[in-house]
């Protein structure tokens, strides 16, 4: 597991920094399967969850809801039968932030130790 998942989000306040590409080159490999994409021009990391039903998928939505109360800081959510896609990003400085690899290794972290059927990490 990362160490991202030791730290807490900062306040990010309109003009406050982009993550660098160096910063990116050295964040992107501490988060498992995340892809790192620009939509609108605005880099973003985004991961598709698998799960077995809605239910689960249901779950696992209301678990990172928790987690982005709690850190101030939240994704972009699509919950569907079996998946749940994730895209994080800063909208006040739109694009990346550290705090977004943060939060991106956080939400693996909710299901660390549990696999669905199809070998996903899923939150229970």
């Amino acid at each position: 597991m990362s160490n991202l998942t030791g730290k807490t989000c900062e306040v990010c306040r309109i003009g406050a920094p982009l993550a660098t590409q160096q910063e990116i080159d050295e964040l992107m490999p501490q988060l498992q399967g995340w892809e790192l994409i620009e939509t609108d021009g605005i880099k973003r990391l985004i991961k598709t969850f698998r799960f077995d039903n809605f239910e689960e998928a249901l779950s696992f939505t209301n678990k990172v809801g928790l987690l982005s109360e709690q850190e101030g800081h939240h994704p972009s959510i699509l919950t569907e039968w079996g998946k749940v896609t994730l895209s994080w990003w800063s909208h006040k400085i739109k694009g990346l932030h550290v705090n977004d690899f943060v939060m991106a290794a956080k939400t693996d972290a909710l299901g660390m130790g549990k696999e669905n059927s199809l070998g996903t990490p899923v939150a229970r």
